[in-house]
C-alpha cells in the first residue's frame, strides 16, 4: 500500500480495555491493537495508554500516527465533540471531573482528534456499516462494564442535549439495587458487568460457592471479564447462571421501555458481553423485550452487532471522516 493512501485512526476506550484500529478511506481495517485500560493514574495515564495503543495499531498497518488524516475517540462519560473534553467517565480510574482528552492525544500523536460517546459511535458504525444498514432508525444497546445506548433517528444520530442514550439508567425496579451511578433500580445495576461482579463478591462473602473467581485467577485477571463469565457458564456455575439470567431479565425490560418511547425499527445488541453472549442469550433478551412491548404485533428487528469487538473503534474512526 502506498504510504500516501489516506488512513484514519479510531480508539475505543472501555472500562477494561482499549481497542484501536487504523482504517482506510472506506473503513476497511488495516491494522489494530488492544491493551488493558489502566486502573490507576487517572485520565493522564489512560490517555498515554490510548496513544501507545494507537501507535501499535498504526505500526501494524504500516503507518506512523503523524501520517493519519485524523483520529476519532469513543469514550465513556459525557464526550463534548466541540471542546474535545470528556467529563464524568465514572467507570474509569479517577475520571470524576473534566479532562481535555483530544488535546492530550493530539500532543502525543500529531493528527487532529475528535471525541464522541463510545456507545453512540459504535451504534453509528452498526448503522452505516453493520447490522443496522437496512434501517433508518436504530437503538444500540451495548452490554459490557456498564450498559450503554446509542440512538439513530431518521438516519441521524440523536444526542439530545449531550447525554441521550443512557439506556443503562432506565429504571427497571423502583427502589431496587444501587447502581454505580448512585441511583437505585437502574438496568445497569442488574446487567452491567461491574455491578454483576460486585453482586457476586457479596454473595461469596455470604458463603455462596462459585468458580467465577477461580477462573479469574487462572486467567490472570483482576476482574470478572466477559471471558471469565463465559467459562463459568460453560461449567454450569449456579451463581454465574443466576446473575446472567438476572441481567437478561433487566435488559429485556429496559430495552422494551426504550422501544415503547422511540418506536425504532431495529435494536442492535453489542458490547463485550453482548457480542460474546449474543447467540446464546440474544433470543431470550428479545423474547423478554417483546413481552413488555406496547405494540406487541409490531416488534422491532433484533440483531447482534455485526462488527464485533472492533465496532467501537471503527465507529470512532468515522468521527475523523466528518
Amino acid at each position: 500500500m502506498s504510504p500516501r493512501a489516506k488512513a484514519r485512526g479510531g480508539i475505543d476506550l472501555g472500562g477494561t480495555k482499549i481497542q484501536t484500529v487504523v482504517v482506510s478511506a472506506r473503513s476497511r481495517v488495516l491494522g489494530e491493537a488492544r491493551t488493558a485500560t489502566p486502573q490507576s493514574g487517572g485520565p493522564k495515564a489512560i490517555a498515554a495508554a490510548m496513544a501507545e495503543c494507537l501507535r501499535e495499531g498504526a505500526a501494524a498497518a504500516g503507518y506512523e500516527t503523524a501520517a493519519l488524516t485524523g483520529v476519532g475517540v469513543g469514550s465513556p462519560g459525557e464526550a463534548d465533540g466541540s471542546t474535545g473534553t470528556v467529563s464524568g467517565a465514572k467507570n474509569l480510574s479517577g475520571w470524576n471531573g473534566t479532562f481535555a482528552l483530544a488535546e492530550a492525544l493530539e500532543a502525543a500523536l500529531g493528527p487532529k482528534v475528535q471525541v464522541g460517546n463510545d456507545v453512540q459511535v459504535a451504534t453509528t458504525a452498526e448503522f452505516k456499516l453493520g447490522a443496522g444498514r437496512p434501517y433508518r432508525s436504530l437503538l444500540g444497546v451495548f452490554w459490557g462494564t456498564g450498559v450503554g445506548g446509542g440512538i439513530v433517528l431518521n438516519g441521524r444520530d440523536w444526542l439530545g442535549r449531550g447525554a441521550a442514550g443512557e439506556i443503562g439508567h432506565v429504571v427497571v425496579k423502583r427502589g431496587g439495587a444501587r447502581c454505580p451511578c448512585g441511583n437505585r433500580g437502574c438496568m445497569e445495576a442488574y446487567a452491567g458487568r461491574a455491578a454483576m461482579e460486585a453482586k457476586a463478591r457479596r454473595q461469596v462473602k455470604k458463603g455462596r460457592k462459585t468458580v467465577l473467581f477461580d477462573v479469574m485467577e487462572h486467567k490472570g485477571k483482576d476482574r470478572l471479564t466477559s471471558a471469565v463469565w463465559e467459562k463459568a457458564i460453560k461449567q454450569k456455575d449456579d451463581l454465574a447462571l443466576e446473575l446472567v439470567d438476572r441481567a437478561v431479565k433487566a435488559l429485556g425490560a429496559g430495552i422494551a421501555s426504550a422501544v415503547n418511547l422511540l418506536d425504532v425499527e431495529a435494536v442492535v445488541l453489542g458490547g463485550g458481553l453482548g457480542v460474546r453472549f449474543g447467540e446464546r442469550y440474544g433470543p431470550e433478551i428479545e423474547r423478554r423485550m417483546e413481552k413488555n412491548l406496547f405494540a406487541h404485533d409490531n416488534p422491532p428487528a433484533f440483531h447482534v452487532a455485526e462488527l464485533g469487538d472492533l465496532g467501537g473503534a471503527i465507529g470512532a474512526a468515522l468521527l475523523a471522516s466528518s
